[in-house]
C-alpha cells in the first residue's frame, strides 16, 4: 500500500474532502497540519503552484484540491463506474467551484466607503438600521449571493439529484462517490455566509444527512480537530 501524507493548514477548507475520502476508505495517512505563520518556510518551496493542500504519495507530490480528491477517489473506488459517471461527477464537483467563485466576490470589495442604497439596484433587500440607510457594497454582494446566486446554483444540483432515481440515493450512479462527499462537505463553508443553505432543497439536505450518517464519516466528524473553517 502506498504511503500517504496530506499537507494542509489546521483547517477544513480545501483539505477536508481528501480527509473524508481517507476516512471512508479506511486508508491510513499522515494528516500534516501546518500553521499559517510557518508554512512559507516549511512547505511553500515544494508547492508546485505556491499553495496547499498537497498530497504526498510515496514521496511524490500532487497539488490542487480537486486533482487530489479525484486521484484518491479513483484509488479508493469512489470515482464512478464508467467514463459517463466520472464525467457527471466532475460536472457536480465543478459546480461547487462556481459556487466558491461566487462566494469570493463580496470579499474582493473591502472599501467600507463604497455604499449603495438598500433599494437602489438591490430591490427587496431592506435597509440598514440607524441613521445611515445605506449598506456597504460588500454587504450588498453578500445579500446577492445568499438571496440569488446560491439558491439558483443549488436548484440546479437539486434537479440533478432528483433525476438520479428520484433523489433518494446518490447524486451520480448507485453508490457513494466523491461527488456525494463533496456535497456533504460543502455545508461547512456555505454556513459561513448562509446559516441553513439547504433549507429549501430537501433532496440535497437528505443527501447530506445520509452521507454524514455513514459510520466512517460520522466517526471522522466526531474526532476531527475543532477548527473555525
Amino acid at each position: 500500500m502506498p504511503t500517504y501524507k496530506l499537507i494542509y493548514f489546521n483547517a477544513r477548507g480545501y483539505g477536508e474532502l481528501a480527509r473524508l475520502l481517507f476516512a471512508v476508505a479506511g486508508v491510513p495517512y499522515e494528516d500534516i497540519r501546518v500553521e499559517r505563520a510557518s508554512w512559507p518556510n516549511e512547505y511553500k518551496a515544494i508547492c508546485p503552484f505556491g499553495q496547499m493542500p498537497l498530497l504526498e504519495v510515496d514521496g511524490k507530490i500532487l497539488a490542487q484540491s480537486s486533482a487530489i480528491a479525484r486521484y484518491l477517489a479513483m484509488e479508493f473506488g469512489m470515482a464512478g463506474k464508467d467514463n459517463w459517471e466520472q464525467a457527471r461527477i466532475d460536472m457536480v464537483v465543478d459546480s461547487f467551484g462556481d459556487i466558491l467563485q461566487d462566494m469570493r466576490v463580496p470579499y474582493l470589495e473591502t472599501d467600507p466607503e463604497k455604499k449603495v442604497q438598500g433599494a437602489d439596484g438591490f430591490p427587496g433587500w431592506g435597509w440598514r438600521s440607524g441613521s445611515d440607510h445605506r449598506i456597504t457594497l460588500q454587504e450588498a454582494l453578500v445579500k446577492q449571493f445568499v438571496g440569488e446566486s446560491l439558491p439558483k446554483r443549488l436548484g440546479y444540483l437539486e434537479n440533478i439529484l432528483k433525476e438520479n432515481g428520484g433523489g433518494q440515493g446518490f447524486i451520480v450512479g448507485d453508490s457513494l462517490t466523491w461527488a456525494d462527499l463533496g456535497v456533504a462537505n460543502s455545508v461547512d463553508y456555505l454556513k459561513l455566509m448562509c446559516p441553513n443553505p439547504f433549507e429549501n432543497f430537501p433532496l440535497l439536505a437528505g443527501l447530506v444527512q445520509r452521507v454524514r450518517e455513514i459510520p466512517q464519516v460520522a466517526a471522522w466528524i466526531a474526532k476531527r480537530p475543532e477548527t473555525a473553517t
